[in-house]
């Protein structure tokens, strides 16, 4: 009997002390980025605050109207306020002086230093647009012209890019007539480019001024 309960205090003790090993680690519910010690200013990879990323010199993901714009001023000026091309056109989404002036901007040094102000510019002319283009927007949105799906967001895209009135004409030729600017980028690829983006939230305003 003695020996017996030898036996199985041995056991028991031998199976207590190798359970040991297969103890599952402390689940301490730990977020999935990392914040470096000993930092002034802890680095934290990645954020879970989307507006951390709004700053970027890449254009956010997704069809939303932030993606949207984000995507065509990467395209642009790569985002770049202060930035001024060869021809003159200026900031984040390189508007000329005649887009400026139709939208109630005179003064363009104000608008390259002025975040805010491109940003209400960019939606003022995307509204004026929306206005100038209606009928196309309801007669050919979903159609496929020239092996592309036409939205309003491509639309407002070319519009953008050509003017209103070459993006008209483009769908009154029936896709013959194709608009280049100064640098060979058709209207075209912008239709294709930023087409199925949500612009919904654009309110058609032949008068929208700053």
């Amino acid at each position: 009997m003695i020996k017996k309960c030898i036996f199985y205090s041995s056991f028991a003790l031998t199976v207590g002390f190798i359970s040991q090993g297969f103890k599952p680690l402390e689940n301490k519910n730990e977020q999935w980025f990392f914040i470096e010690e000993n930092q002034s200013s802890p680095q934290i990879f990645p954020s879970v605050e989307v507006t951390d990323y709004v700053t970027n010199n890449t254009p956010l993901s997704g069809k939303s109207f932030t993606g949207y714009k984000e995507s065509l001023a990467f395209k642009e000026s790569q985002g770049k306020y202060q930035k001024v091309n060869s021809l003159g056109y200026m900031g984040k989404y390189q508007f000329g002086v005649s887009s400026l002036k139709t939208i109630g901007i005179s003064n363009k040094c104000d608008f390259l230093h002025n975040p805010e102000l491109q940003e209400k510019a960019f939606v003022t002319l995307l509204s004026v647009n929306k206005a100038i283009l209606k009928k196309e927007i309801i007669k050919f949105d979903g159609k496929i012209i020239n092996g592309i799906k036409i939205t309003e967001s491509g639309i407002l895209a070319a519009a953008h890019l050509g003017g209103a009135g070459s993006v008209k004409r483009f769908f009154s030729s029936r896709g013959r007539l194709i608009k280049k600017d100064a640098f060979g980028t058709s209207i075209v690829s912008y239709l294709k480019k930023f087409g199925g983006y949500d612009t919904t939230s654009i309110k058609a305003n032949l008068y929208a001024t700053i």
